[in-house]
């Protein structure tokens, strides 16, 4: 697997459109045994479908399920129709994300903070604990796990607290796992955290680029997160300035940090023009 995903079964959530969709072509250009997806979506959803079941002529079988992930009952049982269907994936992508840009007290508990914690920190967990088991008890057989995170996840920042929170949670769950694999002798399923910044998508429609971190494009994203997954590697940081961001946050002290991220960098006034779609 650190060439390609040929012949492998491959899961991917939020895989109706925008990123999702570009990690199904690549596993479909690829040649996947199977490309499984998962999207609440269920038009979108099929169109995808359609599409790459064209495109592929036959090579890569084209699986679409519609599940909400925010709900543990759905996922379960999706995974379970998974497993009898077609079997258990080789790689898991958890791209599916919402935000949510506004300030804490603005948010409401049950339309915002809840699916916001459900969908970006829990639905990674409960999707990677059902095919996980599998991938374990494969015999050495070559697997990956993708979470895709944010540097929010490293990263103070005013309009995103419950996001930068979930994506926290999902950094440290993610890591974590990574060693406990490694650890125990299943160093045969590797897990990549991504970490990156603002992403051109209609999810972060309207946010800004802090000062030397322009806005990436999906497809130079999931290039980089693609290869990244290829070769087993434990993070994936993007741009270069989420590193520098890390270690100036790490020596400086807060009141410092402060004046260089809101002053200088601008970061704390990145998501003041968000019209994203959540």
């Amino acid at each position: 697997m650190s060439r390609t995903v040929a012949g492998a079964r491959v899961l991917i959530t939020g895989a109706a459109m925008g990123m999702g969709r570009l990690y199904a072509e690549r596993a479909v250009a690829e040649g996947a045994k199977t490309v499984i997806l998962w999207d609440r979506d269920g038009a979108a959803l099929a169109a995808t479908a359609a599409i790459l079941t064209e495109r592929s002529n036959g090579r890569t079988q084209v699986a679409p399920y519609v599940v909400d992930i925010a709900d543990l009952g759905a996922i379960a049982q999706t995974a379970q129709r998974v497993r009898t269907e077609i079997g258990d994936p080789d790689v898991v992508i958890n791209n599916a994300g919402i935000v949510r840009g506004k300030y804490f007290w603005e948010h409401d508990n049950g339309a915002d903070t809840r699916p916001t914690m459900q969908i970006n920190a829990l639905a990674p967990m409960y999707i990677t604990r059902e095919f996980l088991p599998a991938m374990i008890a494969s015999g050495y057989r070559e697997s990956r796990i993708v979470n895709i995170a944010s540097a929010a996840g490293t990263l103070s920042n005013p309009r995103m607290s419950v996001y930068a929170a979930s994506k926290a949670a999902l950094i440290g769950w993610s890591d974590s796992l990574r060693l406990e694999l490694v650890q125990q002798g299943h160093g045969y399923v590797k897990v990549t955290t991504v970490c990156p910044s603002y992403i051109d998508t209609g999810m972060f429609a309207g946010a800004r680029g802090p000062l030397l971190t322009p806005l990436m494009t999906p497809e130079y994203v999931v290039d980089r997160v693609w290869r990244a997954m290829l070769a087993g590697t434990p993070q994936l940081l993007l741009p270069w300035t989420v590193h520098l961001s890390k270690v100036l946050r790490g020596v400086l002290p807060l009141i410092v940090w402060d004046a260089v991220a809101g002053r200088v960098f601008g970061v704390y006034r990145s998501m003041d023009r968000w019209i994203g779609r959540g």
